[in-house]
């Protein structure tokens, strides 16, 4: 009779537990279901989620559209381009190829790639690996020159990327990223299998793995089964197909899903491609020549998020957006793979994060430089205060330059061509509204005659700092003796500048549309790009130097 009560017991209390549990789970997976519930609608693009916990796929779902046009909705099994995520995929190649000594890591990557110039310092297979390479990213240089990803194809850039006769500096010395890098990884793995990179990896990684719907897209016409076309806003909730003959892989180009990704990320526990030595190679940061040490691995990325080490990367392309983030002390992964250029799937894949680890964060993550607008209180400044702020700043660093106008009662943030309001918070601390990351401007006096400091917070990176300065007038008869062409070699491009309405302005096939703004004497800045003209002898302009970023000190001369 004992016997029998307690097996009654055990067996309430187990059905008790299951019961809980699975109240637990779908609490949560309510939280994440309103998470993307914007977008969990039949005229919406939207994404697929994986989240995986000790070696299950936990809850997987698809929210939206994989294609407007036919109606068919996106589901875990939909294939999405995931962008720079590929480049873990090419890492993983290029340190197969070592294991098999069809490489050095240490290999001057000229002796596989010898069209590439001389430097006078070898940038090594390493350098490439972890972003030190100083090579121009090809991408930046193919907008600068006004050319359409998708136009061109693996020879053209390996040419282009032949024809810089100068690095962004000497390999090893900093860190930037550069597609360029993982472009040539791709080139340099292929020469050394005799195989392409889709090739390569299929027989290596996919098939090994079971990864199906895995491959690196080589061919723009090729098909790809459950693809889910991506797409851009176009307002009032109206979208616009991003179509693409973009075939370079490397830098990009992996067609996947949450599921095929989930058979990769077991692969770093399980080591069934790759013994444990690689994988534990993978996950190596790389160093400065100063020794100083890098956050960056084999195209992953090592972090923390609230205390809880993270191994993951981001990638973008077109109407293309994904993010894929390990927690590896707790055997806990979030992958989000959306088919919309204004998704921000990093931002999503931390608030699942924050439903299913809740509980275990080990440090409260740093204090958020900006609170969602809801729950901001805003406070009105008079109007003398908001114009001791307005006015230019330059990271005195970089020479990026940032403008602060004022209209109305309200500030005025202009970033690259485009204009954020401001809403302060404090005096010296206000909120940029509409943006997709969270980001804060504070404002710091210094010293009689000395600038006033901007420092700008975006939410997961550290603080950029601006100083105040005087930004110099030109008229239309002082921007005349800018007038003119100038040719670039490496990009083997003419640009033009020519007066619009009095103000100096790029005419090239897709130039920016705003005019160059003057900074300092022969300064100016436009978009992204600042341009830095050079004088002879005579005080003549005889051509700029231009800097975008990921590529610096690109030269043009006049003709």
């Amino acid at each position: 009779m004992k016997r029998s009560y307690r097996l009654k017991t055990i067996l309430t209390l187990i059905l008790f537990l299951v019961f809980v549990s699975s109240a637990t789970a779908d609490k949560k997976t309510d939280a994440v279901d309103k998470l993307f519930s914007q977008w969990d609608k039949k005229d919406s693009p939207g994404c697929a989620l994986a989240v995986i916990k000790d070696g299950e796929i936990i809850y997987k779902k698809g929210y939206g559209m994989a294609n407007l046009e036919l109606n068919i909705p996106i589901t875990p099994q939909s294939v999405f381009y995931i962008g720079s995520v590929s480049k873990q995929f090419v890492s993983m190649c290029i340190v197969l190829l070592a294991k098999e000594e069809k490489l050095s890591l240490d290999d001057n990557i000229r002796k596989l790639v010898p069209e590439l110039p001389d430097y006078g310092t070898p940038i090594t297979i390493r350098h490439l690996i972890h972003h030190t390479s100083g090579l121009r990213d090809y991408l930046t240089l193919l907008g600068i020159a006004g050319i359409d990803y998708g136009t061109y194809h693996k020879e053209d850039v390996v040419e282009l990327i032949a024809r810089q006769k100068q690095l962004n500096f000497n390999p090893g010395e900093e860190y930037l990223y550069s597609n360029s890098g993982y472009f040539l990884l791709a080139v340099i793995a292929e020469r050394a299998s005799g195989k392409s990179l889709r090739e390569f990896a299929e027989e290596n990684i996919f098939k090994p793995l079971g990864m199906k719907n895995s491959h690196f897209h080589d061919d723009y016409m090729m098909l790809i089964k459950n693809r889910a076309s991506g797409y851009f806003p176009s307002g009032k909730g109206k979208f616009r197909n991003f179509i693409s003959t973009f075939d370079c892989v490397g830098s990009g180009g992996l067609f996947t899903s949450v599921e095929d990704l989930f058979l990769w990320d077991q692969n770093f526990y399980h080591y069934k491609v790759g013994e444990k030595d690689l994988i534990n190679l993978m996950l190596t940061k790389g160093k400065l020549n100063s020794g100083e040490e890098l956050d960056y691995a084999f195209a992953l990325g090592i972090g923390k998020y609230k205390g809880l080490k993270t191994v993951g990367h981001g990638g973008a392309l077109g109407g293309y957006r994904s993010v894929f983030v390990r927690f590896p002390e707790q055997n806990f992964s979030v992958i989000c793979l959306s088919n919309l250029s204004s998704f921000n799937p990093s931002r999503l894949g931390q608030q699942v994060t924050d439903i299913y680890l809740a509980d275990q964060f080990t440090v409260e993550k740093e204090k958020p430089v900006a609170k969602p607008v809801e729950e901001t209180r805003f406070i009105k400044l008079p109007k003398k205060k908001l114009q001791e702020k307005a006015g230019t700043y330059m990271d005195p660093k970089t020479g990026a330059f940032r403008r602060l106008g004022l209209r109305g009662n309200a500030l005025i943030l202009e970033v690259s061509g485009q204009r954020y309001n401001l809403a302060a918070v404090s005096e010296t601390e206000f909120k940029v509204l509409k943006v997709p990351v969270e980001m804060m401007l504070k404002f710091e006096k210094q010293d009689k005659g000395k600038p006033i400091l901007m420092h700008i917070y975006r939410d997961g990176k550290k603080s950029e700092t601006y100083e105040s300065f005087k930004q110099v007038k030109a008229t239309p008869e002082q921007l005349e003796e800018y007038t003119g062409d100038y040719y670039s070699e490496e990009l083997q491009v003419t640009f033009r500048l020519a007066l619009k309405e009095g103000k100096l302005h790029f005419v090239h096939r897709n130039a920016p549309e705003n005019p160059l703004l003057p900074t300092l004497k022969d300064k100016f800045n436009v978009r992204s790009y600042r341009i830095n003209f050079i004088r002879n002898e005579e005080e003549e302009p005889t051509g700029f130097i231009l800097d975008a970023g990921r590529v610096k000190n690109l030269r043009f001369d006049k003709k």
